[in-house]
Parts: structure tokens; C-alpha cells; sequence
């Protein structure tokens, strides 16, 4: 059954937030691994456990693949290991909260050059107040940020603006998941030279390798497919906003699992932040309703308006 665009942006607003509930509580689990396995021996082993759960899921078939959808693979694959390496070796320098919002700059920039709406700019400047707040709060807290960990934050936001380009990209070429577990498998690949000592430890330990299945789980295999089907419904400049929900989310998670604490000038942050994502999701619901009265006008009942071909 076909949805409405209404219902289907619903369902898109309704897949991000739950992306962005995941992925912070998987990052909380895998730090509690990096003193044993190192912040790229976790990526390596989460990336690699994904990628094995998805292809049994999944099935792909790379086989039958063309040349521009394999290239579109590949690439998704190799944002895919940086944006986890970089991130998960800045999260073991630096506080959870302070680095998704740096990182957010990524997805935050992205947003900004696509938009032609001044109203989705407004709100991606409010949500960009709430991630200065956010950086803010970590350099005046009682530790400073260490230097290369915000290095490592600002090679993920990079690579992260490069993820939503070509999940979209992704997820229009190739249908249903099997483009996200091929993407998945390239970055397992290029993860090895880093990933062989992390396995061999875990080899032996069945409570590291739950530890590691859990943040495969919660860091990859539901974001991602999550993000994927979203990206179908919404536009990247939509989606890029509606993530400034996630470090609101970081910030609970580094709470509760890692005992981080939530200042007060935090908590105006995520308001900011929240404030940004509720009003670019209403912002997509009066879009859609006024396009759709605008068809009704158009069209007399019973009349039947013949598309225009584009040309190809």
C-alpha cells in the first residue's frame, strides 16, 4: 500500500529520531571498550559484526550490480570507516555531548548550502546556536578539550556530510538494504589492518564480544537502516536539521551510561536543538498540505491531468 507524501514524511521524521536515539547509547557502549580493544579496534569490530548481521539479513546482490551503483557503494563504504574511526577516536579524547555536536557541523554545513527556503535557514541557524552553546559548554567545563580529539571530531563531520550524500545516493541507486550491507562490508575491508588485533582479543572473551555486538547493533545496524529508509521520504536539507536532535540524545546518553554531567548551559542547548528539529518537522507538514490543496484546485473532479514527460 502506497503511502501519502504526508504519512510518508511522518514515517521519515519518525526513522530519524530513531537513528538518533541509537547511535548515542551504541557510542556510550563502545567506549566502555576502548581501554581494552582501542577506539579503532571497536570501530573495526562493530563495522565488521554489521556488516556480517546485514548480509545474512539482507542477502544483496552485488552480482547483478552496475558500474555507477558500485561506485556509489564504495564510496558510501569509505565514509563509513572514516566518520566511525575519526568519531570513535575523538569520543575516547573528548566528552560524548561536546563531540556529536562538533561533529554535527558535517551534516549542520550540508544542510545550509542546500536549502532554498528561508525558514529551513532560520532554523538551521537556531539549531547552529544550540551547537556553539554545546562547544562552548565544553571548553569552559573543568576539563578542556584535547586538541586532537577535536581534530578527530572535525574529520568525522566531514565524512559525515559525505555519508548523507551518498546513503541518499545509495539509496536511490539500490533497492532495499543491500546497498547499506555492501557499504558495510567495503568498510569492514578497509578496516582490517586495524581491526585483526581487536579480534583476536575478543576471540576469547564472550563479555567484550556481547559488548561489541550490542554497539554493532545500536551504532550501525539501526541507525543506518533507519537513516537509509529515511532518506527516501525526506530531503537532505530536512534531514540534516532533524539530526540536531542527536546531540541532545548524546548528551542523555553520556548522562546515564558514562556519568557525564548536564549543565545548565547544555540544557538551553538541546532546547535549541529540539526547538530546530520540531519546526523544520512542521515546517515539512505545512509544505505538504499546501501542495496537496494546490493539486486539488488544480485538477477539476473527475478530470485526469497527464503527467509532463521530463526529458531523459
Amino acid at each position: 500500500m502506497q503511502q501519502s507524501p504526508s504519512s510518508r514524511s511522518l514515517t521519515g521524521v519518525a526513522l530519524v529520531i530513531g537513528s538518533c536515539l541509537s547511535l548515542p547509547f551504541g557510542a556510550a557502549v563502545a567506549a566502555q571498550l576502548f581501554p581494552v580493544l582501542g577506539p579503532w579496534g571497536v570501530t573495526s569490530l562493530r563495522v565488521a559484526i554489521a556488516a556480517m548481521l546485514l548480509v545474512v539479513i539482507v542477502r544483496p546482490r552485488p552480482g547483478r550490480w552496475t558500474r555507477q551503483q558500485w561506485i556509489a557503494a564504495v564510496l558510501f563504504g569509505v565514509s563509513l570507516a572514516a566518520m566511525n574511526g575519526s568519531f570513535y577516536a575523538a569520543i575516547d579524547r573528548i566528552p560524548l555531548g561536546p563531540a556529536v555536536a562538533i561533529e554535527f557541523l558535517g551534516p549542520l554545513v550540508l544542510a545550509a548550502l542546500l536549502t532554498r527556503r528561508v525558514a529551513d535557514a532560520v532554523w538551521v541557524g537556531v539549531a547552529l546556536i544550540g551547537m556553539a552553546l554545546l562547544a562552548v559548554d565544553g571548553l569552559l567545563g573543568a576539563a578542556p578539550l584535547d586538541p586532537l580529539g577535536v581534530v578527530f571530531i572535525l574529520i568525522a563531520a566531514a565524512f559525515w556530510a559525505m555519508y548523507i550524500r551518498m546513503s541518499a545516493r545509495v539509496g536511490t541507486l539500490i533497492p532495499g538494504a543491500g546497498g547499506l550491507a555492501m557499504g558495510l562490508v567495503i568498510a569492514a575491508v578497509l578496516l582490517i589492518p586495524v581491526g585483526v588485533p581487536a579480534a583476536i582479543t575478543v576471540a576469547g572473551d564472550t563479555q567484550l564480544l556481547l559488548l561489541a555486538a550490542i554497539t554493532a547493533v545500536l551504532s550501525s545496524v539501526i541507525p543506518y537502516s533507519f537513516e537509509l529508509a529515511a532518506l527516501r521520504r525526506l530531503p537532505e536539507r530536512v534531514f540534516g536539521v532533524l539530526l540536531s536532535l542527536e546531540p541532545a540524545f548524546a548528551t542523555l546518553a553520556g548522562w546515564l551510561v558514562l556519568g557525564q554531567s548536564a549543565t545548565p548551559l547544555r540544557m538551553l542547548a538541546i532546547a535549541l536543538v529540539v526547538a530546530a528539529s520540531v519546526g523544520t518537522t512542521l515546517g515539512i507538514r505545512r509544505r505538504r498540505r499546501a501542495d496537496a490543496a494546490r493539486d486539488d484546485d488544480e485538477d477539476p473532479p473527475g478530470v485526469f491531468t497527464a503527467p509532463i514527460p521530463l526529458p531523459e
